[in-house]
């Protein structure tokens, strides 16, 4: 366990973010009165998570690499931190739906209905909690694993050899 503390301590990290992000989207109106700005607006989440597991891998290596980290060492931290965030991912979602921002589903729904995107029950097919669940649990595995790969270069330092 104290091999991956840094990992649990990021993933939750990121989830406490994550659920602050979706509370700041409810109070700002994007799940009602500003729905629909909330496809733009919500993408930019991905600028503080990628800061977070930037964090997490400079926290890797320098607290536990002792300030050297190969692009392996990196990667396969960024995939733990994605793997738990990703356990832990349906709970959140639960969190969201039913605590943060219970009328969202009725309010996607109505507001897609409305624009002739969807059927209502095509739209009551795609904006529910089981739904969203699957969505963000697989959106959360491939969008950490793209970013594991990507942060995990500019983590990356060689350890100073003398010859």
């Amino acid at each position: 366990m104290k091999k991956i503390s840094i990992e649990i301590k990021w993933a939750l990290i990121f989830v406490g973010m994550m659920l602050l992000w979706m509370w700041i989207e409810k109070l700002v109106g994007l799940h009602d009165t500003h729905i629909d700005k909330h496809a733009i607006f919500t993408n930019i989440v991905a600028i503080p998570a990628i800061l977070i597991f930037a964090l997490a891998l400079f926290d890797k290596r320098n607290n536990y690499y002792g300030g050297y980290m190969t692009y392996l060492q990196g990667f396969i931290s960024g995939l733990i931190i994605t793997m738990i965030v990703t356990i832990i991912t349906p709970l959140s979602q639960i969190i969201t739906s039913e605590i943060i921002t219970p009328d969202y589903f009725n309010n996607a729904i109505e507001y897609t209905v409305s624009l002739g995107e969807m059927s209502r029950v095509k739209a009551e097919e795609y904006f529910n909690l089981n739904s969203y669940m699957i969505q963000a649990t697989i959106g959360a595995f491939f969008m950490g694993i793209v970013t594991s790969s990507i942060v995990a270069i500019f983590t990356r330092k060689k350890a100073v050899t003398s010859s």
